[in-house]
């Protein structure tokens, strides 16, 4: 495997684009090195990355992957990084359900007022017969 990948390598890899990876650099989420104008980002940085699509994927914000990135220290076991993202799951998958419960209300809501519409127009129809 390379040790370092240009900003293409990286795009065409994980299928995002150029701009993407400058924006994550600029949040400091991704930190090449530069040879002339050329970005050089290394095997950490296509991790980093990883890690970054990874917590999109999973409905975190950038600066909560950033929160858990910068908790990696590979001298520990990580244990306050997987218990802090477990927690970030859990909150996210609450969020979820809740917006699952509203969005079946509203549903419910819906089928309601089509069924009451739908009555009103057979109602109108037998008046007029």
């Amino acid at each position: 495997m390379t040790s370092a990948y240009s900003i293409s390598d990286l795009s065409s890899e994980f299928g995002v684009t150029p701009r993407t990876l400058r924006f994550y650099e600029e949040k400091g989420l991704l930190q090449p090195t530069r040879v002339g104008q050329a970005r050089r980002y290394s095997a950490a940085d296509r991790a980093r990355l990883v890690l970054v699509l990874r917590g999109k994927t999973l409905g975190l914000s950038l600066q909560e992957s950033a929160e858990l990135i910068g908790m990696y220290n590979p001298a520990t076991n990580n244990r306050e990084q997987i218990k802090r993202l477990i927690e970030k799951i859990q909150a996210r998958r609450a969020q979820l359900l809740a917006q699952k419960l509203e969005l079946e209300h509203l549903i419910e809501d819906l089928d309601a007022w089509e069924k009451r519409s739908n009555d009103s127009i057979k109602r109108r129809r037998s008046q007029k017969a």
